[in-house]
């Protein structure tokens, strides 16, 4: 008789994989994919220039906010990294001691690729509302849209879609505005 169970992946072969490529496990299979294309870490990092000041640093801005780039978080035995991330100070005074996260961002934000987008939203997606975390911003640097969603009753609910160069100004950061096109520029 042949065993057909499928090995579950542990964080010790997530560490064997090439620093070259962004590895996470999701239920229980380790991804991998390349580090991202410039169109992408263009968009990544603007979005966390727009973020970082009024947010995390308090200038021209609220404060009270940790905002990340590629966090790793551990979320219910799965192991993500998504592009940015943010929580709040009330929840999370201190950033860990370790070199991940074991508490659920408030904020998450995927930035999709042809080799992530399904992943993003098929397996991520789920994983983040079942976590609790509150807000999802999905970017498109090839379509150059934003897909805010919000958590609710344990569903993700579209708050809005913005394209061209519509201004930024949603939850949770809608003390703040700044054109969407800021992020292609």
């Amino acid at each position: 008789m042949t065993n057909t169970a499928t090995k579950l992946a542990t964080y010790d072969d997530l560490l064997a994989v090439p620093e070259h490529l962004v590895a996470e496990i999701i239920h229980g299979q380790l991804h991998t994919h390349p580090r991202p294309a410039p169109r992408h870490v263009k968009a990544s990092s603007s979005l966390g220039d727009e973020l970082v000041s009024p947010y995390d640093k308090g200038r021209g801005g609220p404060g009270g906010w940790w905002i990340l780039d590629e966090p790793e978080v551990h979320l219910g035995g799965n192991v993500l990294v998504p592009d940015l991330a943010g929580w709040k100070r009330e929840r999370l005074p201190e950033l860990p001691e370790t070199a991940w996260f074991e508490l659920a961002p408030d904020w998450v934000c995927e930035i999709l690729s042809p080799s992530t987008a399904r992943l993003d939203r098929a397996e991520k997606m789920p994983i983040y509302a079942k976590q609790g975390v509150k807000h999802l911003w999905l970017i498109d640097p090839d379509l150059k849209t934003l897909e805010a969603y919000e958590l609710r009753d344990g569903q993700w609910l579209l708050l809005v879609t913005l394209d061209d160069d519509k201004p930024v100004s949603v939850r949770p950061f809608d003390e703040i505005s700044f054109p969407l096109s800021a992020l292609w520029a």
